[in-house]
């Protein structure tokens, strides 16, 4: 029994050989730092949490390294103030590529980390409450990105991923092309995916 349950958390093997593809898809959360700075240098406000589907396709350029594309669709951030309440709304686009290198093992688990640039496109930026009547702007932010997670392998085809990242990510903020300074957002991305490898 001892050897059979060894046997069980060894197999499959899931290291990665140069040449391989792996596609993702799943779900994550977009959670912004808890201090977001303050604009005009003493206003607070604050950005909420997103969530949407994200894809991902990595390919293996050496054994054990991967290079690796995030996509997603826009996650939705409302941008508020203590005082009087939701200011402004956006989406945001993170598509992120990175280098990751996954530890080799002979286990069903499969830890990694990477680094890479990140690039923050900005969509439908809209003024809410006092700011309803006003044009407000996000500038689009490029900056470095951290990873890391794990593959829990179902078989030698497909895992089960469970990863963090870290986005390097400050934007200014403007109404009616009047800058109030940098939101700093620098958010964790928190997501589960399911892996398929070719």
């Amino acid at each position: 029994m001892i050897g059979a349950a060894v046997l069980a958390l060894a197999a499959p093997a899931t290291a990665q050989s140069r040449g391989d593809w792996t596609l993702s898809f799943g779900i994550a959360g977009v959670m912004p730092a808890s201090d977001n700075g303050l604009l005009l240098g003493f206003i607070p406000h604050s950005v909420d949490d997103g969530i949407s589907p994200v894809f991902t396709a990595e390919y293996f350029f050496a054994d054990n390294w991967g290079v690796e594309l995030l996509a997603s669709l826009p996650f939705e951030h409302d941008i508020s103030n203590p005082g009087v309440g939701n200011i402004a709304s956006a989406k945001l686009l993170p598509p992120t590529i990175s280098v990751n290198y996954h530890f080799p093992t002979e286990g069903r688990f499969d830890p990694f980390l990477g680094v890479g640039l990140n690039y923050t496109k900005f969509t439908d930026v809209d003024g809410q409450g006092v700011l309803a009547a006003t044009t407000v702007d996000l500038e689009d932010t490029t900056g470095f990105a951290l990873h890391a997670g794990f593959d829990y392998a179902l078989n030698d085809y497909s895992a089960v991923r469970f990863d963090l990242r870290y986005f390097d990510l400050e934007s200014e903020l403007t109404v009616n092309g009047f800058s109030l300074g940098n939101t700093k957002i620098d958010p964790v991305v928190a997501a589960v995916s399911y892996v398929r490898r070719f």
